[in-house]
């Protein structure tokens, strides 16, 4: 029962956002009337409390040493946002309620692996967690269109509030079994051995490499039905396809990393994926068939899951609060996404069009690579040696 408590959550946590994120642009224009400009706005409102959210909340649940509370607060927020949006007609409340509530309420799924790390969890663990949480995201949008198109546009609320009942249960549940194991391990878990906390200067380095690394699938993703129909001339089933793809595959590779990262280093896995996302850029530049598209996603597959997967466990080793570090990388995720807006308006004005985007990834995925590589150097030399103290940590 205990061992299923982590999957449950995550899977729940996980379709949470699945069945938010990805129609709410929608709901905001046939529940409230807005307009184009305004759903820009309203969801770029959304997005920035969501953005000081995901570094407050997991900050404070540092400084307390309690993770599992917070969670229950965000299943709470949760379940008051989709009553609030339910309720009301008017969208300026609506963007009120997604800020002061949706914004706290997407932290739920970053508290979730603060509290694996702060309990002792395994990096293998933490990605395999990280694969239920991306097979939410395979199932969850599909199933919220299943629910919107037979029951109408506001259903998908009733199902919002049904999953954060269930986050809030889970929540409960493994507070209980907590308590029943004794006092909570989670403020005073011992590190792993290879948890040493790295120089401010590697930590920086990291973090911009996964900006650029998120950038780059964020820009992929953001132009494949134009690059599917407008440069390939194929239909738009095509996109939907290769996404589905790639997100298919993406659990089994997560699930490999789980197994690998027992016995190779996460910088080791870091270079693969990196490796793999070039290979795929560098290739999606020169593609002109749907089959060698299709292909090509097993690549795609296995350089998102490293980023997601190995990227999550290493923020957790080199920052010392587990909460911070689930915080900032999910960031990394929302800064990404801005950065690949002059992405693609830098490839798609070359020559290349469309495929200059991909062109332009495989770049800046070799820059994000060396930037890591500097990092673990940086890293390296900050280890104590036998003959010399160890250096202040950052």
């Amino acid at each position: 029962m205990k061992r299923l408590l982590v999957p449950t959550s995550a899977l729940f946590w996980g379709l949470q956002f699945a069945f938010l994120n990805p129609v709410l642009a929608l709901l905001l224009v046939s529940l409230f009337d807005a307009s184009a400009a305004q759903v820009g706005w309203s969801l770029a409102i959304y997005n920035a409390s969501g953005f000081l959210a995901s570094l407050l909340i997991p900050a404070w649940a540092d400084r307390r040493g309690e993770y599992l509370r917070p969670m229950l607060l965000c299943g709470v927020f949760t379940l008051v946002l989709a009553g609030a949006l339910a309720v009301t007609t008017s969208l300026p409340v609506a963007v009120v309620a997604l800020v002061v509530l949706g914004g706290p309420a997407g932290v739920g799924s970053s508290l979730l692996f603060a509290h694996l790390k702060a309990s002792g969890a395994r990096p293998s663990d933490v990605v395999n967690t990280r694969a239920v949480v991306s097979f939410a995201w395979v199932a969850g949008p599909p199933l919220a269109t299943v629910i919107m198109g037979a029951l109408g546009n506001r259903s998908i609320l009733i199902a919002l509030a049904v999953v954060a009942v269930l986050n809030v249960a889970t929540a409960l549940v493994t507070m209980a079994a907590q308590r029943d194991d004794g006092e909570a391990r989670s403020s005073r878990q011992a590190q792993p051995e290879d948890d040493r906390p790295v120089p401010r200067a590697a930590v920086i380095a990291i973090v911009i490499a996964f900006i650029a690394l998120q950038a780059t699938n964020s820009a992929a993703v953001s132009v494949m039905s134009l690059f599917v129909t407008d440069r390939l001339g194929l239909p738009l089933i095509w996109s939907g396809i290769a996404l589905g793809v790639s997100a298919l595959l993406e659990i089994p590779a997560l699930l490999a990393i789980g197994r690998l990262s027992r016995r190779f280093s996460g910088n080791a896995l870091v270079i693969t994926g990196c490796l793999a996302g070039i290979l795929y850029y560098t290739a999606m530049t020169f593609v002109r068939d749907p089959i060698t598209l299709i292909a090509l996603q097993v690549l795609n597959a296995w350089f998102f899951a490293v980023v997601a997967g190995v990227g999550l466990t290493m923020f957790q080793q080199i920052i010392p609060r587990p909460g911070l570090a689930s915080g900032l990388f999910t960031n990394t995720r929302r800064v990404g996404a801005i950065v690949s807006g002059p992405i693609i308006g830098f490839g798609s004005a070359t020559a290349f069009g469309y495929q200059g985007i991909f062109a332009v990834c495989a770049a800046l995925t070799v820059v994000a690579l060396l930037i890591a590589e500097i990092a673990r150097r940086i890293s390296r030399r900050a280890q104590p040696s036998p003959t010399r103290p160890a250096r202040r940590a950052a």
